[in-house]
């Protein structure tokens, strides 16, 4: 066994408290660096080697686009909205459920898909549920490739228009180059 003097001289390995600051404070700009890289939709693929992060777009907004949805001076809101990959191109498309403002009653819903044009900008691509029907949209969903809504409605014009009388399931998915609809009365959906 060696003795104390007989080892070199280990002084400068000492930790000091400079030492742990000095340490610290790269330790800090590492974090604070690593912060400031935004990284985004990123995704990486390890496939193999000379893998490349592949960007997945971010779904359209629909605060930055007009909604077919005539309003008059009311103004129109968004009530629902949900996104995924619609129509199998891998980007996703945002559905929403918007209507009319109204001060009282229960205004009908639509239904439309914002999808990204070719040069990037948001833009409607389909009306799936149009407010001439006069139906409110109670559940909303864009599950498994489809959108999918519980509709309420009503029976006949004299039904108060606060209380719907009438509930159908409606799915609309991508087939053939456009969204095909299908609709059970709530009461077939359950059984289903």
């Amino acid at each position: 066994m060696q003795t104390s003097a007989t080892l070199p001289d280990l002084a400068h390995t000492a930790s000091r408290p400079v030492h742990w600051l000095a340490t610290a404070t790269a330790m800090a700009a590492v974090v604070a660096g690593a912060g400031l890289l935004d990284p985004g939709t990123a995704k990486a693929d390890q496939s193999g080697e000379g893998a490349v992060a592949v960007t997945t777009p971010a779904a359209p907004d629909p605060a930055l686009v007009e909604l077919p949805l005539e309003c008059g001076g009311a103004g129109m809101e968004i009530v629902r909205r949900a996104s995924g990959d619609l129509d199998g191109d891998g980007g996703p498309e945002t559905a929403v459920v918007a209507r009319c403002v109204a001060g009282s009653g229960t205004p009908p819903d639509g239904v439309y898909v914002i999808a990204r044009s070719p040069t990037g900008a948001a833009r409607v691509v389909a009306t799936l549920l149009d407010p001439a029907e006069r139906l409110s949209v109670s559940a909303f969903a864009v599950r498994d490739g489809a959108v999918a809504a519980t509709l309420l409605g009503y029976s006949s014009p004299e039904v108060p228009r606060c209380c719907p009388d009438e509930q159908e399931q409606a799915k609309w998915q991508w087939r053939s180059g456009r969204f095909m609809e299908s609709r059970l009365p709530a009461s077939v959906a359950e059984g289903v």
